[in-house]
């Protein structure tokens, strides 16, 4: 019912053959153009004053503090909900405990 449909390549009727190319010889009649001087390039350097540096300084040394900061606090809020869920298990296992020994 559901058959894909095969598309069938044409045969070729007869012999194909490229068509002839005849080489031509290249002459070159320019003489060789002068070698040309270096040209110095116009890309702008990067030039640091103290003043950029100490800025650069600063802000690597906010950016250190920051990602620190967000860390610490990352581990300390794992550590609070790790504490609190070992003094829940605790409560639950006292509780536990203390029905079956009224029973």
């Amino acid at each position: 019912m559901l058959r894909p449909k095969i598309p069938t390549m044409p045969t070729p009727t007869g012999i194909v053959t490229p068509p002839l190319v005849e080489p031509t010889a290249v002459v070159q009649h320019t003489p060789a153009p002068a070698p040309v001087a270096p040209v110095a390039t116009t890309r702008p350097t990067v030039q640091l004053t103290p003043g950029a540096l100490v800025a650069l300084v600063g802000g690597g040394t906010a950016v250190v503090l920051v990602v620190g900061a967000v860390l610490v606090s990352m581990l300390l809020a794992v550590a609070i909900t790790a504490a609190s869920a070992a003094v829940c298990a605790v409560v639950l296992r006292s509780l536990l405990a203390s029905e079956t020994k009224r029973r």
